[in-house]
């Protein structure tokens, strides 16, 4: 998946978080949104898998052939630990929710998910009981097994101690060659030394 962004800007009130952002996302790339917190790196991300709108520019996304706007969910999966879960359902009922929607990566099936997420012990335990590391381990996992072509992961080891931290890194290097992968961090170790680096400051 390719995502093309053409003089892109968002201003809140008379504030620009960011503007004239011309760039190019392409397949089979990981690129690093960098920058303080609190300087839009959220905000560009929720712009560009189409949860936020534009003040002005204009995004154009293609994998082949062009995608409609309303047709790129299917195309992405987002971890964000602002993400909400449905803390009623367990484990279990939480895989089968969402993978009713998304295909299973790998050839693998949602019943190999508990032990691929090392959360066995919890495959029936509901969310609300999970710690927030849990919470995050799932989230990630949500989006690492989920047969899409362009990953967004916002902050992605917030929350993890270090063997989770160590189990992120794996996964997200084991990631087909071909996914577009779009990670915001300020933490270097969030993101592989290859990632293409893009400083949102210079854009204000």
């Amino acid at each position: 998946m390719n995502i093309e962004a053409k003089k892109l800007g968002k201003r809140f009130n008379r504030e620009w978080v960011f503007h004239n952002l011309n760039f190019s996302f392409n397949a089979a790339t990981t690129y690093a949104i960098i920058g303080p917190n609190g300087c839009g790196k959220s905000t560009l991300l929720q712009i560009l898998w189409g949860q936020l709108p534009p003040t002005v520019g204009d995004l154009f996304y293609s994998n082949q052939k062009n995608i409609p706007i309303e047709e790129v969910f299917n195309s992405i999966a987002i971890a964000t630990p602002y993400m909400e879960l449905i803390e009623e359902f367990t484990l279990s009922e939480m895989l089968a929710f969402h993978f009713k929607f998304k295909k299973v990566r790998h050839g693998n099936s949602v019943s190999d998910l508990f032990d691929l997420l090392e959360l066995s012990h919890a495959k029936n335990k509901p969310l609300y009981q999970f710690s927030s590391g849990m919470k995050q381990r799932l989230k990630l996992g949500l989006a690492f097994y989920s047969d899409v072509n362009c990953i967004f992961l916002d902050e992605p080891t917030t929350n993890l101690d270090n063997t989770s931290t160590q189990w992120y890194f794996n996964n997200l290097m084991a990631l087909p060659q071909e996914i577009l992968v779009i990670i915001a961090s300020n933490n270097e170790h969030e993101y592989p030394n290859s990632a293409e680096k893009i400083e949102i400051l210079n854009y204000k």
